[in-house]
């Protein structure tokens, strides 16, 4: 995090920055960002497939969804890109430890996605009205910090790796995605909002929750 710096940056992270992590990196843009002055997204892996395009699976999930898929290289996670982000976004626990391992300080700002959104949802009604998109999600950050607590199955905050997998993990991590992405914007937006649904923790529970998922916000 830059002392000093009026902006936001937004990261996130997952193994090999070409599925999770560059779908939540173009979806939080298009729908925190939002055209506001000042917040800036990337993400990064773990084990990065450096300077690979976005999975082109996602990819097509991504413009499916009208947003951008081109002009993307993966890149690897680093403590420099740590420090210097204001938020730091995990596709799971280990992406969120991992984070954490390189930066400690960065501990209070370091979430899982589907965390970030939990809780966001569990401070809503703290956001001040009548704030920008910037300062709300910073405002945000620091709530979430703050309201940290247990789930019965920790699993729910994760969203599982669809690498290598049939076609249909794609669609159930990206939809999972958006959902989080989704709730966070509403948030922001001062909207009605409810709790987050359940993760699929097993390619068996898979089946079907494509349909269930499938509806896909597309914001104006």
């Amino acid at each position: 995090m830059s002392e000093g710096d009026a902006g936001f940056r937004v990261l996130t992270v997952c193994t090999g920055n070409i599925c999770r992590s560059p779908v939540a990196e173009r979806l939080i843009r298009r729908d925190w960002a939002d055209g506001s002055a000042g917040i800036t997204v990337l993400s990064a892996g773990t084990e990065a497939m450096i300077d690979a395009p976005i999975h082109i699976s996602m990819a097509h999930l991504l413009e499916q969804s009208g947003a951008y898929s081109g002009e993307f290289c993966a890149r690897l996670l680093t403590p420099q890109i740590i420090g210097s982000a204001d938020l730091v976004l995990g596709m799971t626990r280990r992406h969120r430890t991992a984070a954490v391992a390189l930066v400690p300080a960065a501990t209070g700002r370091t979430f899982t996605l589907r965390e970030f959104a939990r809780l966001s949802v569990d401070v809503a009604s703290e956001l001040g009205p009548g704030a920008d998109r910037l300062q709300s999600l910073r405002r945000l950050t620091e709530l979430a910090g703050t309201r940290r607590r247990a789930v019965l199955d920790p699993r729910l905050d994760d969203i599982a790796d669809p690498y290598g997998r049939e076609l249909d993990a794609y669609h159930v991590a990206f939809d999972e995605i958006t959902e989080a992405v989704d709730v966070v914007a509403r948030v922001l937006d001062g909207e009605p909002v409810s709790a987050l649904r359940p993760v699929s923790l097993s390619p068996e529970a898979m089946e079907g929750r494509r349909g269930r998922l499938g509806w896909r916000r597309r914001r104006s």
